[in-house]
């Protein structure tokens, strides 16, 4: 969902204008190394062009999310993954031919200034645009402390990805839920979902695993790579 990294902190009850520069300070780099370069390192690739059959449909670069408009620094829908989670998606891919099923990312390399948009988001308790598709039970007070959105994001260090399965003809597999669903419902191991979605989610998790990738027990659809080369560094650079 939106802003997540593999290890979320709740924000506690602190009143917004306090939570909001707690978390401003935290984007800006403070605990962790930010990147000041706004070019693309070297070490970040396109993945479609390395990862077979690659089907991208980055919700972030177009108003389909839970936003609802494109959010900063996603100047066009590009997958970007750092070499080694791209090489490890692409042994997934090959893994999964056999069965009839593709890789559909919908979020990779996220920059620090879209996690920034999405804080400054969270705060405007006017703007609901996004809550009858996205979050219709969750009270958008509650999405720091609930753990939907995050101050900080793994998807900046380069080598995260929210994806799911599809069908040659490029339809998608049934999760159970929506990408970016906020609901207990989307936890991988959720019971309140049928037989299907869950063995479709046991497959995904099961595949990624096998390259090398960390699932996040809250979201089905999010999966981080082990012994990623920027364990500690948040990028900024735009996708371009």
């Amino acid at each position: 969902m939106r802003c997540s990294s593999g290890a979320r902190r709740k924000a506690g009850y602190l009143p917004l204008v306090i939570r909001y520069s707690l978390v401003s300070a935290l984007i800006s780099g403070i605990g962790a190394q930010a990147a000041p370069a706004q070019e693309r390192p070297a070490q970040f690739v396109e993945a479609a062009a390395i990862v077979p059959g690659l089907i991208v449909d980055m919700r972030y670069a177009g108003a389909h999310n839970f936003v609802g408009r494109p959010i900063d620094g996603y100047e066009v829908a590009r997958c970007l993954l750092t070499q080694s989670a791209t090489a490890a998606l692409a042994d997934v891919a090959r893994d999964l031919t056999p069965r009839g099923l593709l890789l559909k990312v919908f979020d990779c390399y996220r920059p620090t200034r879209a996690v920034a948009d999405f804080a400054r988001w969270a705060h405007d308790l006017n703007d609901l645009a996004g809550k009858a598709e996205f979050y219709p039970t969750v009270d958008k007070r509650a999405l720091f402390r609930d753990g939907y959105i995050a101050e900080r994001s793994g998807h900046s260090r380069g080598s995260t990805v929210d994806l799911t399965l599809a069908q040659t003809t490029g339809r998608e597999l049934d999760m159970g839920t929506p990408f970016d669903f906020f609901s207990p419902r989307s936890w991988t191991a959720a019971e309140s979902i049928s037989a299907t979605p869950r063995a479709n989610r046991a497959l995904l998790a099961a595949s990624m695993r096998r390259h090398g990738f960390r699932p996040y027990e809250k979201e089905w659809w999010h999966f981080t790579k082990s012994h990623e080369p920027f364990p500690n560094t948040y990028f900024d650079f735009p996708i371009r």
